[in-house]
């Protein structure tokens, strides 16, 4: 049968081990370095490289002046391997059950502001009632790389995401519209329609998404996003004065100065008995948007990964029946 495109009955003695040295280039794209993260030699990791071109009839790897680029058939190759990987795992690992009641466990996420506010709050509750002793360590997306979920080192990535690893698994925690979130005495309600919100000033708050982010040119951030783009189609921009990563800023921001945070409307609505805000539906049309929670490959059939992943879609139906209750 064959595997990977490997006919094993005439590659009986294929060493499995040239898959982590594939998987490592790929990820490091550079020899050296990879050998480094497998305490091997240069000249070994050189001679796995050789072998694994003669394996699957492939270069793999060229030298480009952009360094070294994977080829066509290594793109295809990299997912199938890291879900190998992760069954091998899943094989030695001890078939006991994840005890969560007497785990000390720490789960690392990276989120924004948006999910530690919405969905967080029910999956700490949840946590607290059925496993005490473990911990949350939440991260930012300026905070973690691809590389760090893809490695395992974060367990869970929660975010709106416009590219994502194919190697990932990932899972569609809910579906969210946008609601401007205004301060009662604003001029811009007297008469609340796209003039006045055009007319008005606005705190826009930053996607900047995983790896460090940069400062934002203003003339470019006026088409970033969708609220944006959703305003290009009439020809408009918005007035943004305050360019912030938090979303809790921006709720600040808005309760203090005459300043208008379109935000999504999960995040609005925990400011609905706030005597100082008002929440008005958008004059426009914006795209609604869809939040995943994604992990590496490597911790699909890790025991207490998966019991962590249970637990925050228990913690989003949570968040949805509150919704419907509303």
């Amino acid at each position: 049968m064959p595997i990977f495109g490997i006919n094993t009955m005439n590659n009986a003695s294929v060493d499995l081990n040239l898959l982590v040295y594939l998987d490592i280039l790929l990820e490091e794209k550079n020899v050296t370095k990879a050998a480094g993260q497998l305490g091997i030699t240069q000249p070994a990791m050189s001679n796995g490289l050789k072998r694994l071109r003669i394996l699957f009839d492939d270069p793999l790897l060229i030298r480009t002046s952009n360094g070294m680029t994977p080829t066509e058939r290594a793109l295809e190759l990299r997912p199938i391997i890291r879900e190998a990987l992760g069954l091998i795992e899943q094989t030695v690992q001890p078939k006991e059950a994840f005890d969560a009641s007497k785990s000390d466990r720490i789960f690392r996420i990276m989120t924004s502001d948006y999910a530690e506010s919405t969905l967080i709050p029910h999956l700490l509750g949840k946590i607290q009632q059925c496993a005490p002793g473990v911990r949350l360590d939440i991260l930012t997306p300026s905070d973690v790389a691809f590389n760090d979920v893809e490695q395992g080192k974060v367990d869970m990535a929660i975010n709106r995401f416009d590219q994502m690893p194919n190697s990932f698994h990932q899972q569609t925690v809910w579906y969210d519209n946008f609601s401007c979130l205004i301060r009662r005495d604003n001029p811009a309600l007297e008469n609340f329609n796209l003039d006045s919100y055009i007319q008005a000033k606005h705190i826009w708050v930053s996607k900047t998404g995983m790896g460090k982010g940069v400062g934002i040119k203003p003339g470019d951030a006026q088409r970033f996003g969708r609220i944006d783009e959703a305003l290009d189609q009439y020809g408009m921009q918005r007035n943004i004065t305050v360019f912030t990563r938090h979303y809790q800023v921006a709720i600040l921001m808005a309760k203090q100065q005459n300043l208008i945070a379109t935000l999504p409307t999960r995040l609005a609505l925990l400011q609905k008995n706030d005597a100082d805000l008002v929440i008005k539906k958008p004059p426009f049309s914006i795209a609604p948007f869809e939040l995943k929670m994604a992990w590496s490959p490597l911790l699909q059939h890790n025991h207490a990964h998966r019991w962590f992943r249970q637990l925050v879609l228990e913690s989003r139906d949570e968040v949805l029946a509150e919704d419907n209750g509303a």
